[in-house]
């Protein structure tokens, strides 16, 4: 039987712009669906204008002093704001832009909605390329991220589902989303990245595992340059099958980063369309409902070549490898095909004895689990949204616009490819996550719950 896709694109989301020579393009959703438009794959799936995320929508993860901040800042009056700025890492590699908290609002509504179509049994998949922006924290942007729309959509889920898969193949690692489930085995992650000499976020290490209930509910999976289809595979199509298996989540989130394609801009490994399309199809394999998000990706391009043929392939709709005349048809000259030769020279630096040593030591801490169904899944405090900052200082020590504030002045510096990189982070050993957390909260949320998007008051 056909499943049933859901497909959540605004028209306005593509025309946000992080400003001159910035690598994150959101023009490059404007590509996307101009290719699954002119390629017919609409008439698949029920293609729908999501609904824009409130403040209190995106304060259910996030602070409520950085998502006022978000929406308040903007280009004319930021010089206003410079302590908040510092404060919430909002500058080079996460500008304030024109329409920035609109932006937030549509991808993160997105991404709620298609939780939400999810838990209804609306959809069996739901696609939202415009979300999946992993590397936001609870009290600050990140890595080109501002609201981390896959922990909010994670959240919704966990109202219905007793444990929620999530698995990132972007090039970074998926640091935001792992510090929010990182004490609580009710949701599993599962992070594919590049790892190594600083290679931003600089976590992702194979020893980070999770802790107390979510002690090995975290799976890093660390690579190295270079990485092709075929090594690839070596490690994923395993790995999540027997994730699957142990952990049997009633729910997957897949964040589809397409800067893990040989010749992205900021990327460093060799894996083409297809290859990075197989990932997308053998998660679907398993008839479990699905939410699938975009990412990275950097070569607009081939970002826009990519997730339309995934999103052929989560509908099971063959297309030809000429591309269809389209608005945007100069942008994939000179071939004009849908699947251009991405291959570069990088060499292959994971040989096969450094893939089976991870494949070993990552099925050794899936021992360490018991199969889900023989377990009670751990109830999480819920006193999650309370707890405060040991850094903060008091409300009447701080001045008006100190009062955005939550976290002091952090050392920051460039990492490779442009991104910013913490100095007091350690980029090996195990990670330390004493404040980020959603510690203490998934055990309130209620069982059956039904959201009416005209109603967002009724959102925790």
């Amino acid at each position: 039987m056909a499943l049933t896709v859901a497909y959540f694109y605004d028209p306005d989301v593509g025309n946000f712009h992080y400003g001159a020579g910035h690598p994150m393009k959101p023009h490059r959703l404007a590509l996307t669906h101009s290719l699954v438009l002119h390629y017919g794959l609409y008439k698949k799936m029920i293609v729908s204008r999501p609904y824009q995320a409130s403040q209190h929508d995106m304060c259910r993860f996030h602070s409520e002093d950085y998502i006022d901040f978000l929406q308040r800042v903007s280009p004319t009056n930021m010089q206003g704001f410079t302590k908040s700025l510092n404060a919430f890492n909002v500058g080079d590699d996460c500008p304030v832009f024109p329409g920035l908290f609109e932006f937030c609002s549509r991808y993160t509504g997105a991404s709620l909605q298609g939780a939400t179509q999810l838990n209804n049994k609306i959809c069996d998949i739901a696609i939202n390329w415009a979300g999946g922006l992993h590397h936001a924290k609870k009290f600050e942007a990140s890595g080109f991220c501002y609201v981390n729309d896959i922990v909010i959509g994670i959240l919704e889920l966990l109202k219905y589902h007793p444990r929620v898969l999530y698995i990132d193949i972007d090039i970074h690692h998926g640091d935001g989303v792992q510090e929010a489930f990182y004490l609580t085995d009710r949701v599993m992650t599962v992070s594919f990245h590049k790892y190594g000499n600083y290679f931003f976020p600089g976590t992702g290490d194979m020893y980070e595992v999770g802790a107390e209930s979510g002690r090995y509910y975290c799976l890093n999976v660390p690579l190295r340059d270079g990485i092709d289809d075929q090594s690839y595979k070596h490690l994923f199509q395993p790995v999540i099958s027997q994730v699957v298996e142990f952990y049997q989540p009633t729910c997957i989130v897949l964040q589809c980063g397409a800067d893990s394609l040989g010749c992205d801009r900021l990327g460093c490994f060799n894996l083409s369309i297809r290859g990075h399309g197989e990932c997308v199809e053998y998660v679907k394999s398993f008839n479990i409902p699905l939410l699938v998000l975009g990412g990275g990706g950097y070569t607009v391009r081939n970002v826009a070549r990519c997730w339309t043929y995934e999103t052929s392939l989560l509908v099971e709709e063959a297309i030809s490898e000429e591309l269809p005349y389209s608005e945007y048809f100069e942008y994939f000259a000179p071939d004009f095909t849908l699947h251009p030769d991405v291959s570069t020279r990088i060499e292959n630096q994971n040989s096969r004895q450094y893939l089976d040593q991870i494949r070993q030591t990552i099925f050794e801490n899936l021992k360490m689990l018991n199969h889900a169904p023989s377990v009670q899944i751990h109830d999480v405090p819920a006193d999650l949204l309370t707890y405060d900052r040991t850094d903060e200082a008091d409300a009447e020590e701080r001045g008006p616009e100190e009062n955005y504030s939550r976290s002091g002045g952090r050392d920051w510096r460039a990492g490779e490819n442009g991104r910013a990189r913490k100095l007091n982070h350690s980029a090996t050993g195990p990670a330390r996550y004493s404040h980020f957390c959603l510690r203490r909260y998934l055990n309130t949320l209620p069982q059956g719950f039904l959201f009416d998007p005209s109603s967002p008051s009724q959102l925790l």
